[in-house]
């Protein structure tokens, strides 16, 4: 087996922070805003309630040395960055860029069923989690540029388990 890429690595270690309820804002994910700033985020980052998948997905990249997408709050500018990657050989790793109502969503691969690929990103349910997205939403599978493409799709028999519907 593969061994898993050093940003994956850093997105399990952040499973389970949440925002803050109500008007607070945790400081956890302010300061991931914080270090990168306004230069790679593409905007002013105010407070957890804004979408922060793509902060957590830049966090990630960011702490093993791999540039970010610019304007990395955009969830659909992940779309572009790195390069492709082709369904049949994603990789644990993998940056998945959806569509969604009102906008879009980004997370990391780490395996799929027939009809969902398990998601492991910032802001599903309003925190770090692993969700099952709908592959047919899936509109940008990516790789780091320059990383050599490691590993191989990973089946996970997953019957009867609710897809994601909250990823705002």
């Amino acid at each position: 087996m593969a061994k898993e890429p050093a940003w994956l690595a850093a997105a399990r270690a952040k499973l389970g922070t949440r925002e803050a309820p109500g008007a607070a804002n945790n400081p956890t994910i302010m300061g991931w805003a914080k270090r990168l700033g306004t230069k790679v985020l593409g905007m002013v980052y105010n407070a957890d309630s804004v979408p922060w998948c793509g902060l957590f997905v830049a966090t990630c990249f960011d702490e093993v040395g791999i540039k970010p997408v610019s304007i990395a709050v955009r969830a659909k500018a992940w779309a572009t960055w790195g390069s492709p990657v082709a369904p049949a050989d994603l990789a644990p790793g993998a940056v998945l860029v959806f569509e969604r109502p009102g906008g879009g969503h980004v997370g990391f691969y780490v395996g799929e069923n027939a009809t969902a690929y398990r998601v492991l990103g910032g802001n599903q349910g309003d925190a770090v989690t692993q969700a099952w997205i709908e592959k047919k939403r899936c509109v940008a599978r990516r790789w780091p540029l320059g990383v050599p493409l490691s590993g191989k799709p990973v089946q996970i028999a997953a019957s009867g388990v609710p897809l994601s519907s909250n990823e705002a």
